[in-house]
């Protein structure tokens, strides 16, 4: 289940990513709010990024945002991830991917506790 989320959040950059863009996927043990050690998985993209209120949405089973109406796709696919970082208690996060201010880019976190 893990290979698959990623695999849809590659999938999603890929998609959204215009020609000559970076899709990027990092991995790193990372200190959790609780002072234990989890995981984070990053996938992130050169593409028009994703505006907060549909940030909010995403996760919704069918939603598509207005940028993404044109992309093929059902809309089930950060809701499969979403559901997947849940069952390993997890959570996925979906964050300006250039926190400089620049409108583009998306960041998809994928953090998992270790134990």
């Amino acid at each position: 289940l893990l290979l698959q989320a990623v695999a849809k959040l590659l999938d999603n950059a890929i998609k959204v990513t215009p020609p000559g863009g970076e899709v990027r996927l990092s991995a790193a043990v990372v200190e959790t709010a609780d002072g234990g050690a989890g995981i984070e998985v990053a996938v992130e993209d050169d593409g028009p990024g994703m505006a907060s209120a549909d940030r909010e949405r995403a996760g919704q089973r069918f939603f598509r945002a207005d940028e993404a109406r044109a992309t093929p796709g059902s809309g089930l696919g950060l809701a499969l991830v979403q559901a997947v970082a849940g069952l390993h208690r997890g959570e996925l996060v979906l964050e300006d991917a250039n926190p400089d201010g620049a409108p583009r880019g998306l960041r998809a976190v994928l953090r998992l506790p270790l134990s």
